[in-house]
């Protein structure tokens, strides 16, 4: 699994299911065994990983994958994503990878990092992530927001709820921790667990965040962490 023109097979208990979400009904794609040997995944990591400060507010620290990630991305779930999704396969254009872990202590949080969030507010941009990781590393919630009723958000949405996040922000509630659950401003709508070699995929445009208990051990051993593959998927 080290050479980037090794295509990693199937695991041979690879199986899928597609959620709908929500009162909105939103997809979300559950892969679990996805590659076979997936281990070797995190060795890679070990050996090769060059883990740097994380970009575009991510509270942990990044690394480049091999190469082969985004053809085994393409090859093994391209119909199956244009299924969950209602695309066509030639819609699906690329995608991008990058390790991930979370490392970032609560106390040194900004409030967009402790609130659920979304990572683009366009539903042809779809993020996936590949857990590296046991259960007890914490898994991926989706969230409605209390005030608004809104489980994804679009330019039509956003002036409306920028509104109360200005005041909502305000609240000590976001200070010095992580979203793990329901609060008094969004409501936990699922909870995907970190099971090792699963793989969850959602539109960009849903809220969601990591769920990081306050007990989490933060670690930047990728043998010991919360180590995930994160993914975005760019459709026409």
């Amino acid at each position: 699994m080290t050479t980037d023109n090794f295509l990693p097979p199937l695991h041979a208990n690879f199986r899928y299911r597609i959620d709908h979400v929500g009162n909105e009904k939103r997809p979300v794609l559950v892969v679990d065994n996805f590659l076979h040997q997936a281990e070797a995944l995190v060795g890679f990591a070990v050996k090769y990983g060059q883990f740097r400060p994380g970009v575009d507010f991510y509270p942990g620290i990044q690394s480049k994958v091999p190469e082969f990630y985004a053809a085994a991305l393409a090859t093994h779930l391209r119909d199956i994503i244009s299924d969950c999704f209602n695309l066509s396969p030639e819609q699906i254009e690329y995608s991008q990878s990058i390790y991930s872990m979370v490392m970032t202590p609560p106390e040194h949080l900004s409030v967009p990092q402790a609130r659920p969030h979304v990572d683009s507010i366009k539903s042809t941009k779809l993020a996936a992530v590949h857990y590296l990781c046991t259960p007890d590393k914490g898994g991926t919630s989706l969230y409605r927001h209390k005030a608004t009723g809104f489980e994804r958000l679009d330019e039509t949405r956003m002036p409306l709820y920028s509104d109360f996040l200005a005041k909502e922000e305000q609240d000590p509630v976001w200070q010095k921790r992580y979203i793990c659950g329901t609060n008094d401003y969004y409501e936990e709508i699922a909870y995907y667990e970190a099971n090792f070699n699963r793989l969850i995929i959602y539109s960009g445009d849903v809220l969601h965040s990591a769920s990081i208990a306050p007990n989490f051990n933060f670690t930047a051993n990728p043998l010991a962490g919360r180590l995930t593959l994160t993914s975005f998927i760019y459709c026409k």
